[in-house]
């Protein structure tokens, strides 16, 4: 019996292209929100990479997907703001917020950028030994988004009109922010500062979390992603009624062909390994990919501590799948999975 059915179906893609030929990995994923609002799906979002072959800027994806739909909420999961000036992404925000109606959500992560060493001279030729990639950047970006002023002048300065706050201003962004946080740090900061929270299927093995802890020889990653969706509502002005959207990767099979079903397979336990245990100085923690019948893998969400505590999703496409793959796993999730998790089409 469901206490709490799923009120937001999202999903998630990399947005995958071939070097030699990258409009048509775009237009795949513009073709893939189409669809998901076609399907019935609530919200459509992008990851971001930098010198990979995925998405590198989502916000002009999105720019080219609100001009494509109608309904469909769309999202960056998430854009790190290590590669960003925070005033510069406020007004492109802004800008595709307003294209969309009203309908951006904005993922954003704080931290040093990847591969820092090898990019910095590229990024920041005059300043990578003194930039700050800590929390600071994210609140910088609330501001400009939320209005707050960004200068002292505001008015005429010859034939020129002047605001001291970014422009466009797109009034309900401010609440529509979303961290992409993995640690009880992040999850506490996103809190804090009233934004709404993304979790996904790689957390930080950091802390006691009924009986796993990060010393533990068993980390229980449900447990941890509940503590961290717990201490964010514990600091957030909405307490329990505070925002938050999971993300693990979901391949459901029931109109799978029987090759599919093999490959699904194949790439779920290619990546079973690393879930054992905490990868890295950072001690990362993943998630099993959940690759079944929508039935197996409602069960198996329903008894999930963390997926108890939400009512949002945007589950995660595997990054290295066919178009025609995509399209088979979305519409099995809107026509078998929602459904047998409280969802509803809108």
């Amino acid at each position: 019996m469901l206490s709490k059915p799923l009120r937001k179906l999202g999903f998630l893609t990399i947005g995958l292209f071939d070097e030699a030929d990258p409009r048509a990995g775009h237009e795949s994923t513009l073709r893939l929100v189409e669809l998901g609002e076609r399907l019935g799906f609530d919200s459509a979002w992008v990851r971001n990479r930098h010198l990979q072959f995925g998405v590198s800027s989502p916000v002009a994806v999105l720019a080219a997907a609100s001009q494509r739909t109608s309904r469909i909420e769309l999202g960056t999961a998430v854009i790190p703001l290590g590669w960003e000036n925070p005033l510069r992404l406020a007004e492109d925000l802004a800008t595709v917020d307003l294209l969309s109606g009203g309908r951006l959500h904005a993922g954003v992560s704080a931290g040093r950028p990847m591969g820092y060493e090898r990019v910095k001279a590229a990024l920041y030729p005059a300043t990578s030994d003194t930039e700050r990639f800590g929390y600071e950047r994210a609140r910088r970006l609330l501001d400009c988004v939320r209005g707050e002023p960004v200068t002292a002048f505001r008015g005429t300065e010859g034939f020129e009109s002047y605001s001291d706050r970014v422009q466009p201003h797109a009034p309900g962004l401010g609440s529509r922010m979303w961290y992409g946080g993995g640690s009880l740090s992040s999850a506490r900061w996103a809190g804090q500062h009233a934004m709404n929270f993304l979790t996904s299927s790689v957390v930080k093995a950091e802390t006691n979390t009924e009986g796993s802890a990060a010393g533990a020889a068993e980390p229980d990653f449900a447990a941890i992603q509940l503590s961290h969706i717990r201490e964010f509502r514990a600091h957030h002005p909405d307490g329990d009624r505070a925002r938050v959207s999971q993300g693990l990767v979901v391949i459901p099979t029931d109109s799978a062909t029987a090759e599919q079903r093999a490959r699904y397979e194949a790439y779920a336990r290619i990546r079973l390994p690393r879930t054992a245990a905490p990868q890295g100085p950072e001690r990362l923690l993943f998630a099993p990919d959940l690759v079944g019948p929508c039935e197996l893998i409602a069960d198996q969400l329903l008894a999930h501590p963390a997926y108890q505590e939400v009512d949002e999703v945007a589950f995660a496409l595997p990054f290295t799948f066919a178009h025609e793959d995509y399209e088979q796993i979305l519409t099995d999730i809107t026509e078998r999975l929602g459904p047998l998790l409280g969802w509803r089409s809108g």
